[in-house]
């Protein structure tokens, strides 16, 4: 699984890097602190592929990085997707830093 830093998002950020940023939490959890993105719940993340980009990279990010992997695990085997890309320790390592 592909996997990007914090540190390698502000970058993309910087270099204004085409990129989709997805927050796979609920809806609660977005509202109470995010940063950026849209949301697509864990639970909808197979029905909802049409949201997901195909022509770019794509980052999903949670809490602590353990949903966005289960959903690009789901997306990886469901469509063969290959543009993901998982926020290492999600939120939580923003918050952190």
């Amino acid at each position: 699984m592909k996997q990007l830093s914090i540190t390698e998002l502000a970058d993309w950020k910087a270099e204004d890097k085409d990129f989709q940023l997805v927050d796979v939490r609920e809806v609660e959890e977005n509202e109470a602190y995010n940063i950026g993105g849209d949301l697509i719940p864990l639970d909808e993340i197979v029905r909802s592929k049409e949201k997901i980009s195909q022509d770019k990279p794509v980052i999903f990010y949670c809490k602590k990085g353990i949903r966005s992997q289960i959903a690009i695990q789901k997306l990886e085997r469901k469509f063969g997707l290959s543009n993901l890309y998982n926020l290492v320790g999600g939120i939580e390592g923003r918050i952190k830093n």
